[in-house]
């Protein structure tokens, strides 16, 4: 363990700023106050700000290989076209890992969720190398290995027309296995490595999966994530299926409770809110994503006056095409300012840091470690440098980190103590060897559309009526 304290670095404290010291002692904040003793390293915190880290509360690592490539599609045309690309190999899961963690890193993120698409035949293995990499890099890792157990087919409204669909590779009980046999071997969440039990979404998954991940939630204390309503199709589809909402029929086999963050959120009526907020369940917002595929503009503010926990997600890298997390916290605070003419309800800036850093924990439960700047809460800290062009001239600290664009302002990291972002530069890996990597292992591309993309758009614009 390595102690040290932040002298001179300016915080937050109310609607206005201090200059303190903060003393990390065993990896936790001890002390915030003026003039403390130096335990340890003594670092120069002098025109920095101070700040927990965020969490990318959704992400995809392995979608890092396709973007910038994908058709401007909407999500089911995108997710047909995504299938159709050559299967992941283990060293590309491996590097998009390390690839996601350090840009997640370098935009003020300690944490990522990483919703980890699984190659098929190899899932304990994908899991292996995710974990590989986030450890290598000293990120908090939760992975939560995407699971399903319906063809991609069954992902639309079926209309008026009858649909059959392939069966899937995998059934539930095997899939149930594998998370099961997951959470043995990497579920160590002293050691900054959480596994999450994660059904992609009521879209391709039975109730069997779902009430199966609850179970193993319950049973070892596991946080749960989904996909929920990203799409109108999706709301047609539940309606199909339940002949409800699917947020009334997750919460009618067990699926929300305070452990549960769902990404995205966007076609929720007010009584599907009140759920959320009843359960306690947390929305990842994901706006980036939301507008590059067309899904819609999720109600964030109506969840936060009805209560209900809200962080922010990058989302995967071929339908955000970017882990810029700062960009995220940028859009979907400023996005609802034409959503709602009353002005008192938009977010501020102060409210966007305390949704990304305290949100983030909160909808991971583990709210009481992390998320704030407080006494013996764990040492997981972002050091912003106000010198830095893009955060002058001098006016507000937090305004400008979310409101500009800043680039390149992130001093110095720390996760549970350890140190892996020092001036402005990641000291745990080698990133200019990544990024070598991540350039010879791929090439200039245009993407052509298969028969089968062309054959689900077909059906897509029928059930839309489009």
């Amino acid at each position: 363990m390595v102690n040290f304290a932040i002298q001179n670095v300016l915080i937050a404290a109310g609607d206005d700023y201090a200059t303190v010291d903060v003393q990390i002692v065993d990896d936790k904040i001890a002390a915030i106050s003026p003039n403390l003793q130096v335990i340890g390293t003594a670092i120069d915190g002098k025109n920095k700000l101070l700040l927990p880290g965020f969490f990318n509360a959704h992400t995809h690592s392995s979608e890092m290989w396709q973007r910038g490539i994908m058709s401007v599609f909407p999500l089911e045309l995108w997710l047909a076209e995504l299938y159709d690309f050559a299967p992941l190999d283990p060293e590309q899961v491996y590097l998009s890992a390390l690839g996601t963690a350090v840009e997640t890193l370098l935009s003020g993120g300690t944490s990522v969720v990483d919703h980890l698409v699984l190659i098929p035949g190899l899932e304990l293995e994908t899991i292996a190398i995710a974990t590989r990499a986030y450890r290598e890099v000293g990120i908090r890792a939760f992975i939560a290995p995407l699971i399903q157990d319906e063809s991609l087919t069954a992902g639309m409204p079926s209309g008026e027309s009858a649909q059959t669909h392939e069966p899937y590779f995998r059934s539930a009980a095997a899939t149930l296995e594998i998370i099961e046999e997951a959470v043995r071997q990497f579920h160590r969440p002293d050691e900054g490595v959480n596994i999450l039990v994660a059904p992609t979404g009521i879209q391709l998954c039975t109730d069997a999966l779902f009430q199966g991940c609850t179970e193993l939630s319950d049973r070892y204390n596991l946080c749960r994530h989904s996909h929920l309503l990203e799409t109108r199709a999706q709301e047609k589809l539940a309606e199909e299926k339940y002949g409800c909402t699917a947020v009334e029929h997750l919460k009618r086999i067990g699926y929300l409770s305070n452990k549960t963050s769902l990404a995205h959120c966007v076609w929720l009526n007010d009584a599907d809110i009140a759920i959320l907020a009843e359960t306690e369940s947390t929305v990842v917002h994901n706006p980036l994503s939301n507008l590059r595929l067309g899904s819609g503009i999720a109600p964030i503010l109506k969840y936060r006056q009805a209560g209900v926990n809200v962080t922010f997600g990058c989302d995967g890298a071929s339908s955000n095409d970017s882990q810029d997390l700062l960009e995220a916290i940028k859009m979907g605070s400023i996005l609802h300012n034409v959503t709602d003419s009353d002005y008192q309800h938009w977010i501020t800036p102060r409210q966007a840091v305390e949704m990304a850093s305290l949100g983030g924990a909160k909808g991971l439960n583990i709210a009481d470690k992390l998320g704030s700047l407080t006494v013996g809460k764990q040492a997981d800290l972002v050091l912003f440098d106000l010198t830095n062009l893009s955060l002058l001239p001098r006016t507000d600290p937090i305004g400008l980190l979310v409101l500009g664009r800043p680039t390149n302002v992130v001093d110095s990291a720390w996760v549970n103590g350890k140190q892996i972002v020092a001036n402005g530069k990641i000291t745990t890996i080698n990133v200019d060897e990544l990024r070598q990597e991540l350039f010879n292992r791929s090439q200039w591309e245009t993407k052509r559309k298969s028969e089968t993309v062309a054959q689900i758009e077909a059906h897509y614009r029928t059930v839309m009526g489009l």
